[in-house]
């Protein structure tokens, strides 16, 4: 078992669609794309929270946390998904892909955490705006995203040494376009059944409960929305918390198809093009969802491209 483990430190090979080479170029400029809006469309949302005054509020703070997430997100996958799909090399080094198994789950999970914390925000906006300044403060907003950052970090560090553990004593060949949990899972020889065991309890506690969690405190402020007597101002309720509930279903359906399915009996086409979709697809709309129903965010793009007209 040792040497078996021991043959896996040339790397593993990330077959993707080899199965099917006449589209891996369709894939290689669909993915390319997504990664490019994704780098573009983060990166807006970074700048104008950061340079812009009046985005200086809870909300656009854990938006700008996000948008790193979702940067760093799609970074610790994505280059290496183009390079395999580029050439017939499919390989990543066993470092590599461990760093990736690590990094990948460390800001998955983080982003489970820090969408609940965005609804929490979106609550207290919508139920409580009179204490909304007082309760969120600039204190609380840093403590709440450190949680989310470091609770993610923890998850990871527990669950992918816990996975790396297994006798890899297969074949090298990963049937995805990434490393992580349940691709690695389907590769060891022995008795996975605590491993899956583990993975669909941890996984449990960062996406159904989370989700329910967000679920339940929508609930509240669609009660609250409601109440409120003016038109414009349910409109403008609703068009903000309805951006953010899109994206939680976005992310937390696709992660939970891909987690929480057992590991050995998942259909492995659909689970590798799930990986796809919120590894590439999810960051890449996440600010498109944001920006195109929020004039905010609007209003500070043209301020900060007036700007830029005046000083050239």
């Amino acid at each position: 078992m040792a040497e078996a483990n021991n043959s896996f430190s040339e790397g593993f090979i990330l077959m993707g669609i080899s199965d099917h080479p006449q589209l891996e170029i369709v894939f290689f400029i669909v993915i390319l794309f997504s990664y490019s809006l994704t780098l573009v469309g983060n990166s807006t949302i970074i700048l104008l929270s950061c340079l812009d005054a009046r985005l200086h509020t809870p909300m656009y703070f854990f938006l700008s946390n996000l948008s790193s997430l979702d940067l760093a997100f799609t970074t610790s996958s994505v280059p290496q998904m183009l390079t395999n799909l580029w050439g017939p090399d499919k390989t990543i080094s066993y470092a590599g892909c461990v760093i990736q198994l690590y990094v990948f789950l460390w800001l998955g999970a983080t982003e489970c955490i820090l969408l609940v914390v965005m609804a929490f925000d979106r609550h207290v906006a919508v139920c409580q705006p009179l204490r909304y300044t007082v309760i969120m403060s600039p204190w609380l907003c840093r403590l709440l995203a450190a949680i989310a950052w470091l609770g993610g970090l923890s998850n990871s560090m527990i669950q992918s040494t816990f996975t790396l553990q297994l006798p890899l004593c297969g074949h090298r060949r990963v049937d995805n376009f990434l490393c992580e949990v349940p691709a690695m899972i389907k590769l060891a020889c022995g008795d996975t059944r605590l491993n899956e065991a583990v993975l669909n309890g941890v996984c449990t506690f960062f996406t159904a409960v989370p989700l329910s969690i967000t679920l339940i405190s929508y609930c509240s402020i669609a009660r609250a929305v409601l109440k409120i007597h003016s038109a414009e101002g349910q409109r403008k309720a609703f068009n903000t918390c309805l951006s953010h509930l899109v994206v939680v279903l976005l992310f937390y359906g696709s992660a939970i198809y891909g987690y929480l399915l057992p590991a050995k009996t998942s259909h492995q086409g659909r689970g590798k093009f799930i990986s796809l979709f919120y590894s590439v697809v999810t960051p890449m709309v996440n600010p498109l969802i944001y920006t195109l129903r929020n004039k905010e965010v609007k209003a500070a793009l043209r301020r900060l491209l007036g700007k830029g007209r005046e000083l050239g």
